[in-house]
């Protein structure tokens, strides 16, 4: 039984396929994805077809002159560069937004912001926040539009100067703005509903306002 048993299997050993099943059994070895892992990609057909391209020029062509060897490398670069950005793409360029300068210490929230900041305070009642974020919402303002230029350690004083020159119409209220921003921001002071509304004023005055010429024209629009 056991003989009759190994004749059988020798019978059918699977080890000795017929033609066709040796084909089969290839061809889904061969479409395993290991194999297909190590097949060039197009990158790879490219460069060879440019490294054939470059032989051929060369073979048989006997002495060539260093001019025509530098040429056909600047062109061989150039199919390379081609090449290159038709497989991978033309490279994205990120576009790089200015830093802006902080109009306070290291504080580079824009105007909007700090304006939005400057109303919650006020809704809350907190008056020395509501003033003091309102001026720099109004210098923060004048810094985006090019129109002043802050210093680390400029005083609200100097800022309200610096904003007087383009609106010298205004340099009494800027003058009033700075003094209150200090009060709050320095002194101790309270601050209240009607000092945030001079500053808010302000503010908004100078966005519609029309900033002087180098003549002196210019003024409340």
């Amino acid at each position: 039984m056991i003989r009759a048993a190994a004749e059988g299997l020798v019978r059918f050993d699977p080890l000795d396929p017929d033609a066709e099943d040796a084909r089969r059994w290839l061809q889904d070895e061969l479409a395993d994805p290991r194999y297909r892992a190590g097949e060039p990609n197009a990158f790879d057909r490219a460069m060879q077809a440019v490294r054939d391209w470059f032989l051929g020029l060369l073979d048989g062509a006997g002495a060539v002159s260093a001019e025509t060897v530098a040429l056909l490398v600047v062109v061989g670069v150039v199919v390379l560069v081609v090449i290159g950005l038709l497989v991978f793409g033309v490279p994205r360029l990120r576009r790089r937004r200015r830093a802006e300068p902080a109009s306070f210490e290291d504080d580079r929230r824009d105007a909007a912001t700090i304006r939005r900041a400057a109303e919650a305070a006020a809704r809350s009642g907190d008056w020395p926040l509501a003033i003091e974020e309102r001026f720099r919402a109004l210098v923060r303002e004048l810094v985006v539009r090019e129109l002043v230029q802050v210093h680390p350690g400029s005083t609200a004083r100097a800022r309200a100067d610096a904003a007087a020159r383009p609106f010298p119409a205004f340099a009494a209220d800027l003058a009033g703005a700075a003094a209150d921003f200090d009060g709050v921001r320095y002194l101790d002071r309270p601050g209240d509903a009607d000092a945030y509304a001079r500053v808010t004023e302000l503010d908004d005055a100078l966005r519609e306002a029309r900033p002087a010429l180098a003549d002196g024209s210019g003024a409340r629009r």
